[in-house]
């Protein structure tokens, strides 16, 4: 075992602070289902924000970017776009604000706000339901497997073996592991809902700090001292019409994985993102943790500046350690042990660095803040596919008048079940990549049309939702199997097609959604968009009222927003690569673009308290 005792002793006691978390917090939890889902909208932003950043900082999606950073240099600040990750831009510069507005608790229960009550809000509410369930399961079963193969690196399977009553195939080592350290998120996710997600968030960020910090000075020290041998073209963001990145003179099968990845093109991959991203951040939130995050603020202008701090909070911190990480593989990638089966596996550079290169102390310090990364997102996912089960399908269709006891157990047996689910699909995904892959080009792919929609068209009904997602749904898990080998995100132009048609012909073959019902949508919410009939009707009522004129602003701030958070992406890499000249230059970026976002976004905010 590559562990010191000082090293488990640390990992020990973050354990067991999260079961301390779950049962201090049980009986606020228990106060009701506001308390346990939302925390009873008592939460102030900068803590939400500091959660939610602390869920994306997971271990699966930092081992998958260490690898990005090791094999693409600084061009792989552009394949996170796949997320997209700048749909956080847009979240802080206008749709929290309008999420927030409509005071509900899931995703689901938004639909009513839309619709109204009638059959196709019916339909559109089981349909979110079950793409929320979906995509719950598909995220699990994407951190299920990162802690896995994570965590094999420093436990051998060998040295626990003799402990173990049955037989595990090496094959599924990852999966054994998985379930152990699943069983410590599910206890205090289940027990102390929202409130002990974010406390026991905090302490994982706090952890993940510091040793973000002190990995990225190793590296530092490390560029210092040796010669970085990487091919022409790594060390900058910019790009052609190809990749052209050749690693054969040096790690010949680094451009194996650059063609499994499919990425070689990388104008048309970029540009194929952009499109995808821009659609799928206009759609606002997945029924998701940022969903559930965005809903536990305590009013609109906190909603936008706990999606605002989100960037801060995390870019800076978690690019330091992924340069970090990168930087120590590259200059000693013969000391790595990448071979996984027989096969060079590239997912294993970030735990096969930090076994070879972080010092006893600081190593039981990072496992456990990745091990808490792992047992955040998988939390916060838990928590909000709860929401789902409990509010959206319990609730509403078997017992609406279940007491708060019976809640708090059916709130019990519906993550349990989750759980048990997603490591059944866990054992049967080949890698942290490929379940990627399918969310951000398959699931969010066919989010896309029919939620854009729901925003800014008001004919658009809740027979055109439910179709559109329909359209949406059966290409992203058919795809797969019909286009096999296919880059998902390269079939995502034919899936938003079938999506679309599916949003008009849904529309067209129902009546408009109740007037009374839009014109409180219109009144509450006040989005921007095609809605000049309901707005004629709101006015010719409330003279007063003031429509929302911030569409050009607000694209201004969408377009300045993403160039700061590249900033803060890019500025931590070339600190780590000691690079002066082009680490100043990002903080320069970054600094111009928050003075303009002062003035254009956070003066202008809604003042509502």
């Amino acid at each position: 075992m590559k562990l010191s005792t000082i090293d488990i002793l640390i990992i020990l006691a973050y354990l067991a602070a999260t079961v301390v978390i779950g049962l201090v917090l049980k009986k606020q939890a228990e106060r009701s289902k506001k308390d346990y889902l939302l925390g009873g909208n008592r939460l102030p932003w900068y803590l939400l924000g500091l959660s939610n950043a602390s869920g994306m900082f997971d271990i699966s999606g930092t081992m998958w970017l260490v690898t990005l950073l090791f094999v693409y240099g600084l061009k792989s600040v552009w394949i996170p776009w796949l997320w997209p990750v700048f749909n956080q831009i847009f979240l802080m510069v206008f749709l929290s604000i309008w999420l927030r507005r409509s005071r509900v608790t899931t995703g689901a229960e938004w639909i009513n706000t839309r619709f109204g009550f009638r059959e196709g809000a019916r339909l559109s509410h089981a349909i979110v339901v079950v793409f929320a369930i979906i995509m719950g399961l598909g995220y699990l079963a994407y951190g299920f497997i990162g802690i896995g193969k994570f965590v094999e690196i420093f436990v051998p399977w060998e040295v626990v073996s003799a402990y173990i009553p049955f037989n595990v195939s090496p094959e599924y080592v990852p999966h054994f592991y998985g379930i152990i350290f699943t069983c410590f998120a599910v206890f205090y996710a289940l027990l102390g809902g929202m409130m002990s997600i974010v406390w026991a968030d905090v302490v994982q960020y706090s952890l993940m700090a510091i040793s973000s910090i002190v990995v990225g000075i190793i590296a530092m020290n490390a560029v210092a001292g040796n010669p970085l041998l990487v091919p022409d073209g790594w060390m900058t963001p910019f790009f052609g019409l190809r990749l052209d990145l050749d690693w054969s003179a040096l790690i010949p099968e680094v451009n194996d994985k650059i063609r499994s990845d499919g990425f070689s093109l990388f104008s048309v991959f970029f540009m194929m993102m952009i499109f995808k991203g821009v659609l799928v951040s206009l759609a606002g939130p997945a029924p998701n943790y940022d969903m559930q995050k965005i809903l536990s603020t305590r009013s609109p202008r906190e909603a936008a500046l706990m999606s605002g701090s989100v960037s801060v909070v995390l870019m800076p911190i978690r690019y330091f350690m992924i340069a970090g990480f990168g930087v120590l593989g590259l200059l000693f990638y013969d000391r790595l042990d990448l071979v996984v089966g027989g096969a060079i596996d590239f997912e294993q550079i970030l735990p096969s660095a930090i076994s070879e290169f972080v010092p006893v102390g600081f190593l039981g310090l990072l496992l456990a803040g990745l091990l808490a990364a792992f047992m955040s997102t998988f939390a916060g996912t838990l928590n909000a596919t709860q929401a789902y089960i409990v509010n959206d399908i319990y609730l509403k269709f078997i017992k609406p008048d279940a007491p708060d006891t019976e809640i708090k157990y059916i709130n019990y047996a519906a993550g349990l079940i989750m759980v048990v689910i997603s490591i059944v699909l866990g054992f049967y995904a080949r890698d942290v990549n490929d379940v990627l892959q399918w969310i951000v080009s398959g699931l969010y792919g066919s989010y896309v049309a029919a939620n854009v929609l729901k925003w800014y068209w008001w004919r658009f009904n809740g027979h055109g939702f439910f179709w559109g997602m329909v359209g949406g749904l059966i290409p992203a898990l058919s795809f797969r199997f019909i286009f096999e080998g296919v880059l998902d995100l390269y079939t995502f132009p034919l899936m938003l097609l079938v999506s679309v048609i599916g949003c008009i012909i849904g529309t067209y073959s129902a009546p408009p959604v109740n007037e009374e019902v839009l014109k409180d949508f219109y009144r509450n919410v006040r989005p921007w968009g095609f809605w000049k009939p309901i707005h004629d009707k709101v006015v010719a009522e409330d003279p007063d009222f003031q429509p929302n004129t911030n569409f050009r602003r607000d694209m201004f701030n969408v377009a300045i927003g993403t160039i700061w958070q590249t900033a803060l992406v890019i500025f931590p890499i070339y600190i780590v690569l000691l690079e002066g000249v082009p680490a100043l230059l990002a903080i320069g970026v970054a600094v111009v673009c928050t003075v303009i976002l002062k003035r254009t976004w956070f003066d202008k905010l809604p003042k509502d308290a």
